[in-house]
């Protein structure tokens, strides 16, 4: 079921527009861009593929997902949870539990309709626990090795119910990191755990053994945030760890006083701490415009896509960015070409995806829509008239080809 990148034979697009500029040809060999430029002749044996002024994507990129969770496809969920965090996090454990939830297939779904929808870059974040132990994480990874071809998956190796509460949990992520986790979560050290320094010293202490990046929940408020945050950056300077550390949320950046929030700003880039956001219209969320003015790369994920927290979300990036325009108010359409940026250059760059972008040399992950400009498509969110993942075409007009993996058609509501 696999396709072997380099057996593909070259494509052609001709006539597309990068990112809205002028039209040119692109021609992909094997699973790279191979040119850029208006005319290309085109290599014996080429598939031809008729662009007509479409608008030219890179492959688009989930910066914060949990493919794991997901009900997409299955019978609706009654959502009767509290409103608490905690609540949240019992009752999807005690319904994953009893219901037999299956990562693998409901992860495989996920993916598969992220996919037709021009997304080839995922980090997801997987539930690791004291129940469930290293199952959630089995069955994601053989999604990610099942779609490898054509999407590459990290996975985040994640305590959702918490470090400290639950004994056996360090030793549960130390064994999901040997087993193939790309990096290590963390969650909420102060209101979780209740200990932050503990709970940190001991994250940080897994993620140096193993010498993995780590992404942390962080949806601590205001002044408790700030200090849980300030605690994190102390230690991503003390261990060396510039560059490898994501704060994903960062609600209370949203709720302290300019000058305080610019002043974790400003430390948050010198240490290449990157920011992740999923923008919800219910919380404070850290100022976008101000991150990345202060040298913060901002990057955006939809998180839950309809699961036992909530019954939002669909597997669109294109949609995700639009609802960062929203809730950020970027109207003009350079601003809304950033909220596209969250879940292209600037998500690859945050999570360390290689060869990302629309020039040669890079890895042919391409997504063609019928839109006038960056800001069009992401108001209008159209249809991804073509998707090409590593130099092969996998979906059409939002239908993914046959003969990829997994059996739920593509079209799925959820």
């Amino acid at each position: 079921r696999r396709m072997n990148a380099a057996a593909c034979p070259a494509l052609l697009l001709r006539k597309v527009r990068p990112l809205g500029a002028a039209a040119v040809d692109v021609l992909v060999q094997g699973d790279r861009i191979a040119a850029v430029g208006a005319g290309l002749p085109v290599p014996p044996g080429a598939a031809v593929e008729e662009g007509g002024g479409a608008l030219l994507l890179p492959g688009l990129v989930e910066g914060h997902t949990h493919l794991d969770k997901t009900l997409w496809g299955l019978p609706w969920y009654v959502n009767e949870v509290g409103t608490r965090l905690v609540d949240r996090i019992d009752n999807e454990r005690a319904f994953r539990h009893a219901s037999g939830h299956d990562a693998a297939a409901q992860s495989l779904a996920l993916a598969r309709a992220f996919l037709a929808n021009g997304t080839m870059r995922i980090r997801t974040h997987v539930d690791i626990d004291t129940q469930a132990g290293l199952k959630h994480l089995e069955g994601v990874l053989r999604t990610r090795d099942a779609m490898a071809p054509w999407q590459q998956i990290q996975t985040v190796a994640f305590p959702q119910s918490g470090l400290l509460a639950r004994p056996g949990t360090a030793e549960l992520l130390d064994a999901a990191l040997a087993a193939g986790a790309d990096v290590l979560g963390g969650l909420d050290p102060c209101a979780i755990d209740g200990d932050p320094v503990c709970s940190l010293d001991l994250l940080f202490g897994i993620a140096a053994r193993h010498g993995k990046p780590l992404d942390i929940h962080l949806h601590e408020p205001g002044a408790m945030g700030a200090f849980s945050l300030g605690l994190i950056l102390e230690r991503t300077e003390a261990l060396g760890l510039q560059g490898r550390v994501a704060i994903s949320h960062g609600f209370c950046l949203g709720d302290l006083p300019p000058a305080e929030c610019n002043a974790l700003l400003a430390r948050m880039a010198a240490l290449g701490v990157v920011l992740v956001t999923s923008a919800p219209p219910s919380r404070s969320v850290p100022p976008l415009l101000a991150c990345r003015a202060a040298g913060v790369t901002v990057l955006g994920g939809n998180d839950g896509i309809r699961d036992t927290w909530t019954p939002y979300g669909t597997p669109d990036m294109l949609e995700r960015a639009m609802l960062i325009g929203l809730r950020y108010n970027l109207r003009r359409d350079d601003e809304i070409d950033i909220a596209l940026d969250c879940v292209t250059r600037a998500a690859a760059l945050g999570c360390g995806f290689a060869d990302h972008g629309l020039l040669p040399g890079s890895r042919a992950d391409l997504v063609l829509v019928d839109a006038q400009s960056v800001a069009h498509a992401v108001v209008a969110r159209p249809r991804r008239r073509l998707v090409v993942a590593g130099g092969a075409i996998v979906a059409r007009d939002g239908v993914l080809r046959p003969g990829l993996p997994g059996e739920l058609p593509s079209s799925s509501p959820g």
